[in-house]
């Protein structure tokens, strides 16, 4: 049964604290690749997936030492595999506590080489001034004319019309 969008965004409004501290290390490419927050596949979610990689990140709390859920997760991780995504679980207490060593385990493995793994910085690379072709006219006046290649002869004149009124002389 495919997991409703509205329960996705729920998950991802209101994350646990695991979730913000390994989002906060994730985000913005921090690791080199791209990650997605609760990401549907299937008939699950996952907490953390990587499409270039194709690799999921799940944390495991305390729920996942029950022999229940461990089922599931046994069968989540079989089905994972079969569609060849690469699971790597993460206790709750690495991603809150330790990030220095989840770091590693996440950028120096799966993602890295295995020898160095990258420099997470806690906050975003600096983009520098904003582009002058963002600030407003310029972008504006450098806008390229709008292709009417695909439109017949009448509609053309219809779209030059207007977008160029007729002037009124006085």
């Amino acid at each position: 049964m495919r997991i409703p969008t509205a329960r996705i965004r729920e998950l991802r409004a209101s994350p646990t604290e695991a979730e913000k501290a390994e989002w906060n290390l994730l985000r913005d490419r921090r690791l080199g690749a791209k990650f997605r927050r609760q990401f549907r596949i299937e008939n699950g979610i996952l907490d953390f997936y990587c499409f270039e990689h194709r690799l999921a990140i799940e944390l495991d709390g305390g729920v996942h030492s029950q022999i229940d859920q461990m089922r599931k997760d046994a069968a989540k991780e079989d089905n994972l595999r079969t569609v060849g995504i690469r699971l790597l679980r993460i206790p709750n207490a690495m991603a809150r506590g330790h990030p220095d060593e989840f770091v590693r385990k996440v950028g120096g493995g799966p993602l890295g080489d295995g020898e160095s793994g990258r420099k997470v910085t806690s906050h975003p690379p600096p983009c520098g001034p904003p582009s002058p072709l963002r600030r407003g006219k310029l972008f504006l006046a450098r806008a390229r004319p709008r292709d009417t290649s695909h439109l017949l002869p009448g509609e053309k004149a219809d779209r030059d019309r207007r977008s160029h009124p007729p002037s009124r002389a006085g």
